[in-house]
């Protein structure tokens, strides 16, 4: 079969970036597989088993040569991926083979690979955030004191600021970096622990001696860059699959906020408020020629989804181990783990590119912004008749009437919004039409916007981007 005769998964062939493929690479896995069989078989060496110098050589001269042909090979002849690595690695170094894997079961190398790399890819996830906020940082900062309508329940509400809405999608991104990074310092090994996780084989091993047991694992811990608190205290043969509901939650958090943020860019573009990135020759529908489709925030919602839907197989993975293990967890962890790392990488790649690239219709906002001013002005207009000796309750009621008859001119008459011109043509309130004027300025509508924008910037938002060096500035075309 030729190239374009078989199935390629979109994710790494259309979406995902090379770095998280890399991560999820046979080759970084089967290096961590031969990586973690150094570590253990120095660590055996150390606490005085049979092992020497010239095994743990060998095995090192072979540790990122993956002999992928022969593992395959054997792998068809007796259907367990881990037996047909060890032999293959073997087969290299002939003089360790006796002592790879010493003790060891399946999931020594499988589960503590999959934390390793789980641990490295939410590392790069929350330094694809951090490139993010930057981002949206910019722009929240740039617009911060631009009015525009706010809206409840999708109707025009008080008016907040562009860069205030930026900030709310900003803010969730934040605490997604929060969670991420702490999950990418905090997820634990399983470590060495055995057929059920008593350690019964190493205590074999090492003659009953318990203290030299917990010694290997520590050893080992440390030889991979981390320490024995990074270790689970318990497990049957694999960690709880709880900690991979863990880490599909916390990315299925970062989808929950790229679809809120692509959502309301999508519903932005269609009020021609604020447009995503439209590049000259890229042609917005086959049909209509004129269109403008906000595609990459429709991608980015779409892949959301697929994302978000994820942590439930996780969820009844965990839910079905009998147990110390069954061994019906492993296909899906194949498929869903990557993929979800894969989906998220994708995701962030998308919105770091809208976000360098957001357009601003500054003409349409204002102009929406002046349509909707004057139910908005009301209150102000009714505070300052009350300064001027009017009743408070008998003006709200001259509003209330106004209010829905321009109402009624607007929607059933196509007409302009003329509540100022009836308010001050009404005797009861006493102000003129200047200076209900005096009243328009929308900026006397956005509350604390600004300030909130720059306070929320400076506090939470600059200590991360701050890290970011210049040379770690990515491509952001899609």
């Amino acid at each position: 079969m030729g190239k374009y005769d078989e199935y390629v998964n979109p994710l790494t062939e259309r979406y995902a970036g090379p770095q998280m493929s890399r991560l999820f690479s046979p080759q970084h896995k089967f290096e961590t597989w031969r990586r973690l069989w150094v570590a253990l078989a120095e660590a055996e060496r150390e606490l005085g088993l049979p092992i020497t110098a010239q095994q743990i050589d060998e095995l090192r001269r072979f540790e990122r040569d993956i002999n992928f042909a022969v593992a395959e090979r054997q792998e068809r002849k007796v259907r367990h991926d881990v037996m047909a690595h060890v032999y293959a690695y073997g087969q290299q170094a002939k003089g360790a083979a006796g002592i790879i894997h010493l003790g060891a079961t399946s999931a020594y190398v499988g589960d503590n690979t999959d934390i390793l790399v789980m641990r490295e890819a939410l590392a790069l996830v929350a330094k694809e955030l951090a490139q993010l906020m930057k981002a949206l940082a910019e722009f929240a900062m740039k617009y911060r004191k631009m009015p525009t309508l706010g809206f409840t329940h999708f109707q025009p509400a008080q008016l907040v600021t562009v860069g205030k809405r930026a900030a709310l999608w900003l803010q969730d991104f934040y605490l997604d970096y929060q969670e991420i990074t702490a999950l990418s310092r905090a997820l634990p090994l399983l470590g060495v622990k055995g057929t059920t996780g008593t350690q019964a084989s190493f205590l074999e091993l090492f003659g009953g001696d318990h203290a030299k047991v917990k010694w290997l694992e520590a050893i080992v811990a440390e030889k991979l860059g981390l320490t024995v608190l990074d270790v689970v205290d318990l497990s049957g043969q694999t960690y709880t699959r709880k900690l991979d509901y863990r880490v599909l939650s916390a990315l299925s958090g970062v989808a929950q906020s790229a679809s809120k943020m692509a959502t309301d860019i999508r519903l932005l573009q269609s009020m021609k408020e604020v447009e995503e990135p439209f590049e000259i020759s890229q042609i917005g529908s086959s049909a209509m020629a004129y269109k403008r489709n906000p595609m990459r925030s429709e991608r980015v919602c779409s892949l959301a989804r697929y994302l978000m839907g994820l942590p439930a197989v996780c969820a009844a993975t965990e839910a079905t181990q009998w147990f110390e293990r069954t061994l019906d967890d492993s296909a899906c962890r194949r498929v869903v783990i990557p993929e979800g790392f894969m989906a998220a990488d994708a995701i962030l790649s998308i919105l770091r590119n809208v976000s360098a690239g957001l357009v601003v219709n500054e003409k349409v906002i204002q102009a929406h912004v002046l349509a909707e001013l004057p139910f908005m002005a009301t209150e102000n207009i009714l505070m300052a008749a009350v300064m001027k000796g009017g009743d408070r309750q008998a003006l709200h009621e001259r509003i209330r009437v106004h209010s829905m008859a321009a109402a009624a001119e607007v929607k059933q008459k196509g007409r302009a919004n003329d509540l100022l011109a009836r308010i001050a043509a009404d005797p009861a309130f006493g102000l003129g039409a200047e200076e209900i004027r005096g009243l328009l300025d929308p900026r006397l509508y956005t509350g604390r916007s600004a300030e909130q924008v720059t306070e929320f910037v400076g506090r939470r938002i600059r200590p991360v981007t701050r890290k970011l060096a210049a040379e770690e500035a990515v491509d952001l075309k899609v």
